[in-house]
């Protein structure tokens, strides 16, 4: 007997990279083509690597890279057992996978039930099977399309709006905020209207603001710029998965700086890498956003920091934030 099955990924997850960080194509992304690399000293001796020759006359080491990062896959696939078609999910991350199926054609083969919901969670680093078809006895030739489409994150994992982060960086430094909510000159999209932009020189340490596990790293990026088509592809990130289920964002991180790999667990006010100024950037600073996975979509949420003794702060434009340990 003979039977066709074609499986087709539709990737949603975007992780944020919308018109901020769209560099993130978190399930989608490619290897980037070689880029040419300036390394040079800023005005306060900071190491600074970017794609934008210096104006002012400096020494400067070029460099010609390939990207190298591999991101963590997630499949569906089938296989067959007498006259059983199984479909499995394969979740190569160290974050919970949500996953849909939609089937396009199915003949031959017993549809799933109408009252089945085709969604699954998908448990860190795991195989999962999601269901069986019949073939259907006297089909001669059974065929099914059937197409997937997954996110990052348990969508019934609670979020904790009273819960206080660290600001990410030294205890004692402040910074200015130059966008979070309600202002959105940027973050427009539902997955960054409560990020925070902090400005801060290229080369400032970037602390955990909550303890968790990593579960994306990108770090071979070094261009940075106001073209979205060509810069949103090219940012530097860091994501956490906490312990409640929220995921953590910290983009347009320095080059080759991060030092923390998928599957490390880090603590809150550990250093995990430098700020920089990668992807869809028009300055030095960091991009920090707490999300969810809001079924097959993601949302941003409010963030509350840590402030002095045991009080809150709430991040606004043009106030400078200060860390407190």
């Amino acid at each position: 007997m003979k039977f066709a099955v074609k499986i087709m990924a539709g990737c949603v997850w975007t992780l944020g990279r919308s018109a901020v960080i769209a560099a993130l194509a978190f399930l989608c992304v490619g290897a980037s083509s070689a880029q040419t690399l300036y390394k040079y000293r800023g005005d306060d001796g900071e190491w600074i690597y970017t794609d934008r020759k210096p104006a002012a006359a400096k020494s400067v080491e070029i460099r010609q890279l390939e990207s190298t990062f591999v991101a963590p896959q997630f499949s569906v696939s089938h296989d067959m057992l007498g006259r059983t078609i199984e479909f499995f999910a394969h979740n190569d991350f160290y974050a919970p996978i949500e996953v849909r199926l939609e089937f396009l054609e199915i003949t031959g083969v017993e549809y799933p039930h109408p009252d089945q919901v085709l969604r699954w969670v998908i448990d860190p680093r795991s195989d999962q099977l999601l269901l069986n078809l019949d073939i259907l006895e006297g089909a001669a030739a059974p065929h099914v399309e059937v197409q997937y489409e997954y996110l990052p994150g348990d969508p019934t994992a609670p979020h904790r709006p009273d819960v206080q982060y660290l600001v990410p960086y030294a205890a004692g430094r402040d910074f200015p905020v130059t966008q979070a909510y309600p202002d959105a000159y940027t973050h427009q999209s539902l997955d960054s209207v409560y990020a925070v932009d902090i400005a801060m020189p290229v080369g400032t340490n970037v602390l955990a603001a909550r303890s968790g596990t990593v579960f994306e790293v990108a770090s071979d990026n070094y261009r940075g710029g106001l073209d979205m088509l060509r810069d949103s592809e090219n940012a530097n990130v860091v994501r956490i998965v906490h312990d409640d289920g929220t995921l953590a964002v910290y983009a347009h991180l320095n080059w080759n700086s991060i030092r923390v790999k998928p599957g490390d667990r880090v603590k809150a006010g550990q250093y995990i890498a430098d700020s920089g100024n990668t992807g869809f950037t028009s300055g030095p600073h960091l991009h920090f956003a707490v999300q969810r996975n809001a079924g097959l979509k993601i949302e941003s949420l409010p963030v509350v920091f840590k402030g002095a003794g045991s009080g809150g702060v709430v991040p606004a434009t043009g106030s400078l934030l200060t860390a407190y340990p």
